[in-house]
């Protein structure tokens, strides 16, 4: 080793401890190197092989050692505390850069999209309905607030869905009111048609940089999902498992019925072409 411009010369067992040092270097490089091509290679995975890969996990570990790993449970509330969170900064930037961006004299079809989009959404809620009749399923959820009275009539409804409409920007957003959200998102985005293309561009970004983060907490899902899973089956056993596992095949199938009738009978209305 040079030091200072003189050379000390060091002993044999000194020398097999730096060997042994650089050479726990090397080992961790390669680690790492090795971990970057096992993320690749997840990376590879479809999203839904690797929510079935959690939700394997998750069963596996809630009936080997639930006990032990009891402490996975928390990315399941993580995941759906991060979904809560981001879903109304999304519908809100959404909705904004949407109706922003519009420019005078261009062809939309809004009209027919709205009735189109109002069509669709009604018989696939009345499919769910059939669905949840022919094929009942019973959950075991946490018992839910019982001092919250229903309301006392259809004025108070329209009441509540009115201060629901007139609800302050940040409180909608913190508290996802939904109809606030949207109702300011719109009234922005109409005010905002007429801005400069440099605003619109920065709401463009804001709007894709907000679409970016969903795609990283949707990548969390498979921890998300195997934490959700293993936290009900160690709390309730495999029957709630089971009741999932209807749940999932009735939402399922009420989506096929949905996507392979529903929809190509509406578009044949329209285009009387297959």
């Amino acid at each position: 080793f040079i030091n200072h411009d003189r050379i000390s010369f060091i002993h044999r067992e000194s020398a097999s401890e730096v060997q042994l040092y650089f050479e726990g270097i090397l080992l961790s490089d390669n680690g790492g190197e090795m971990m970057k091509e096992l993320l690749l290679k997840w990376n590879r995975v479809s999203l839904v092989k690797q929510i079935l890969i959690g939700l394997i996990i998750g069963i596996i570990l809630a009936l080997t050692i639930p006990d032990a790993a009891k402490g996975i449970s928390i990315f399941g509330s993580l995941f759906v505390s991060a979904l809560k969170a981001v879903a109304p900064i999304l519908v809100f930037a959404i909705v904004l850069h949407a109706i922003s961006k519009h420019r005078n004299g261009q062809k939309t079809n809004m009209k027919k999209i709205i009735v189109l989009y109002a069509t669709g959404t009604v018989l696939a809620g009345l499919v769910g309905v059939i669905a949840s009749f022919l094929f009942p399923v019973t959950l075991s959820l946490t018992s839910g607030a019982e001092d919250i009275a229903p309301p006392s009539g259809i004025v108070e409804v329209l009441k509540t869905i009115l201060f629901s409409v007139v609800d302050n920007p940040v409180n909608a957003l913190m508290n996802a009111n939904y109809l606030g959200i949207l109702t300011w998102a719109i009234l922005l985005g109409i005010a905002l048609r007429h801005a400069s293309d440099t605003t619109k561009n920065v709401i463009e970004n804001f709007s894709n940089a907000v679409s970016s983060i969903v795609k990283w907490v949707i990548k969390l899902a498979p921890l998300g999902i195997m934490g959700l899973v293993f936290d009900a089956i160690a709390t309730t056993g495999l029957s709630a498992l089971r009741s999932y596992v209807e749940l999932l095949l009735v939402l399922l199938g009420s989506m096929l019925f949905v996507a392979l009738v529903i929809n190509p009978c509406i578009v044949f209305i329209n285009i009387r072409k297959n």
